[in-house]
């Protein structure tokens, strides 16, 4: 069925391609010749000309020739060799990365490689040069497309000069215009208006002709648009069926990449099928296998648009895209949750912390790789450089005890720009203590103010520079932020970070918006250098959570950081451990009906039930308050379909419980396993809606 509708779709796009001619034949030749003319052709120009649309027909005429095609995308590559090979692998079906030079080579016929949004791949710009394209077989036929030209070092090369064919691609010619507009029924009285303000752009006819499937008989009359599609964003939003259709299109816009369960959770009081069914015919809406997404400039329109006509609006589209995230993270596997993880980011890419990976994305020339022995000189001489021959052996030390928790920051040829130095301090012994002033600075800090419990951990980045600039402002800086972030996000039982500085001011602000607090009593001094020391409790606001906080700020806004770790004040409970809390709540749950149980739950003193030590209510009255904030959190999730299953499943077990879980999944009608697998989640939302109150948000 999905193969169906994948063929009708493509035909569609068939039917409204027009032009490039010139492009076509040459592909065409090329294929038609029994030895490659050359090897690598490569397409370039700016975002919404037509590159990928280009590509697609490119597929469909070597399909004709019987030649097996093989896409791939920067979108969805991350600009690392290993990643790249292991995508190409996944799409070749071969057994593993190390065969897919000789699963290619062993293909019957030619293969075409096609690789768009080429710009995201810059860094593997010299890697793709000297050691991935020249181990390719003959049989493999090369198209590349991004927004720039091959650099120079393409262009330069004698042998690369004899192999490749660079071609520009360029906005439509005016026949060529006039044709897509007849093709698309646009009437011939607006064509001259319509090719005068788009001048053959493709992007921005597309978008005219949308305008005029919406409203046949409008006038296009645009007056003096300095920036085509913005202007034409502009006339397309007026001209949409419905306010209905406007949001989704404003939701879609928001999110990496829309499907319909998500648009349901962005317009709960919609029906989707039909909003989703409607974007997905739009010319400047694209699809890939999770869901969709609108070209980059339209994306860029609608946000602009909505945020300077209604950021409230845009702030809830967030907040509710947000809520799915965090609903949808308990119910993935490892893999999924980390896909999860980073759809949030791009939600919050405006952010001034998250805002850095997507800048590096489009712009920079590095990738994160793991630490391997070969880099050891490299690493001691970056250190040694910037922090002395004292740091030289404290890092020495720990890249023999914790080699693991390092990583660096290379260009495509392997060069070292950068790198961090990651300890787990609940590994550090007495002894690394006295080695290292910054661990035994930041321990006695830990055990005074914020010991850790069983199961728990804390990180010391204790080394963080790049080669080029130490820890000034600079891509490769931003990239080991980008790292920390991943850090927190993915570590198991993450109770405290602490990130050390040697210019503690410079970054003041930031990491105030960032909620990093100065810690002053963590400070410490190696060879006469004093470092100022930034750190963050996990337990009290989990990085899902702060993410959130940090969405809720808007940008260039000035936040005052304290000098000192926040306590809490004696008229409030101190907050509980994440992992106390979520067993508190689960007992609580245990011990619904259950008085003389529930009256003894560490809950009826947490800020979520809104008590204190000392409150004058009696126990039973803050038990009947527990069990009214325990219905009130489950009954929430009646308010979502997909959730009521949950609650059902919550309700016949501990609200109104069946007298054995057996019992509750007979009522259900569900598998036992399915049951089972409905009541942890629900278990899990119930914890969550209360560890929010519990913290404050």
């Amino acid at each position: 069925m999905s193969e169906t509708f994948l063929a009708r779709l493509e035909a569609a796009r068939r039917q409204q391609f027009v032009g490039r001619q010139v492009e076509r034949e040459l592909f065409q030749s090329a294929l038609a010749e029994a030895e490659l003319p050359f090897l690598l052709l490569y397409l370039f120009g700016p975002g919404g000309v037509g590159k990928s649309s280009l590509l697609r027909e490119f597929a469909h005429v070597a399909a004709q020739f019987g030649t097996t095609v093989v896409q791939l995308d920067g979108r969805s590559i991350d600009a690392n060799p290993n990643t790249f090979l292991a995508a190409l692998q996944m799409h070749l079906a071969a057994p593993d990365v190390d065969a897919v030079f000789t699963t290619l080579a062993g293909r019957n016929g030619r293969t075409v490689l096609l690789i768009d949004t080429a710009e995201l791949l810059f860094p593997l710009d010299g890697w793709l040069q000297d050691s991935f394209l020249p181990q390719l077989p003959h049989n493999v036929f090369v198209v590349i497309a991004g927004r720039n030209p091959p650099s120079l070092r393409w262009r330069t090369d004698p042998g690369w000069q004899q192999v490749m064919q660079v071609l520009p691609i360029k906005n439509l010619t005016q026949e060529e215009s006039r044709a897509f507009l007849m093709r698309r029924q646009i009437p011939a009285r607006e064509h001259d208006a319509v090719l005068s303000f788009t001048r053959g752009h493709p992007l921005a006819l597309s978008l005219v002709a949308d305008v005029f499937a919406q409203q046949p008989s409008l006038e296009f009359r645009p007056e003096n648009a300095p920036n085509i599609i913005k202007t034409l964003m502009e006339q397309f939003m007026h001209e949409v069926p419905s306010a209905q259709h406007r949001a989704a299109l404003e939701a879609c816009a928001q999110v990496r990449l829309l499907n319909e369960p998500l648009l349901a959770a962005m317009l709960p009081a919609v029906d989707p099928h039909p909003l989703f069914e409607w974007l997905r015919g739009l010319s400047f809406i694209d699809a890939e296998r999770r869901g969709l997404y609108p070209h980059d400039l339209a994306r860029e329109a609608l946000v602009a648009d909505l945020r300077w006509r209604n950021a409230d609006r845009q702030a809830e589209l967030q907040t509710r895209a947000r809520h799915f995230y965090i609903q949808g993270f308990h119910e993935r596997d490892p893999q999924q949750q980390r896909q999860v993880l980073s759809d949030y980011i791009f939600l919050h890419r405006d952010n001034p912390i998250i805002r850095a990976y997507f800048d590096w994305q489009s712009t920079g020339t590095i990738f994160t790789d793991g630490y391997q022995a070969a880099d050891r000189a490299a690493v001691l001489a970056m250190i040694e450089k910037h922090e002395g021959a004292t740091a030289v052996r404290i890092a020495e030390h720990w890249l023999n005890k914790q080699p693991q928790g390092t990583v660096v920051l290379r260009q495509a040829d392997g060069t070292l720009q950068g790198l961090l130095m990651q300890l787990a301090l609940e590994k550090c012994s007495p002894a690394d203590r006295a080695l290292d002033p910054a661990v035994a600075a930041v321990g006695r800090f830990l055990d005074q103010q914020t010991p850790l419990r069983t199961g728990e951990t804390a990180t010391l980045f204790r080394f963080w520079m790049a080669d080029a600039s130490y820890q000034n402002i600079s891509p490769v800086q931003s990239r080991i932020f980008l790292n920390m972030v991943q850090h927190y996000l993915i570590t198991p039982g993450l109770a405290f970070t602490l990130l050390p500085c040697a210019a503690p001011e410079l970054w003041t602000a930031v990491f105030g918006f960032a909620d990093l607090h100065r810690l002053p009593e963590a400070d410490f001094v190696v060879d006469g250098q004093p470092f100022g020391v930034y750190g963050h409790d996990w337990r009290a606001v989990p990085p899902l959570i702060w993410l959130a906080n940090m969405a809720e700020q808007e940008l260039g806004v000035r936040v005052e950081l304290d000098t000192a770790v926040p306590t809490p004040t004696p008229a409030q409970p101190p907050i509980m451990n994440e992992t106390a809390f979520a067993n508190a709540v689960h007992d609580a749950l245990r011990d619904f009906t259950n008085e003389v149980a529930l009256q003894n739950n560490p809950l009826l003193d947490s800020r979520a039930l809104g008590s204190s030590p000392g409150t004058p209510a009696s126990k039973a009255d803050r038990a009947a308050q527990l069990r009214a904030l325990l219905t009130e959190a489950a009954e929430s999730m009646q308010n979502h379909p997909k959730q009521i299953k949950w609650y059902r499943a919550l309700h016949h077990t501990y609200l109104q419980p069946a007298a054995t879980q057996e019992q509750a999944a007979e009522l259900l009608d569900v598998p036992f396993s399915t049951y089972r697998r409905h009541l942890r989640t629900a278990v899990q939302y119930v914890t969550d809606w209360l560890w929010v109150r519990e913290i404050g948000q």
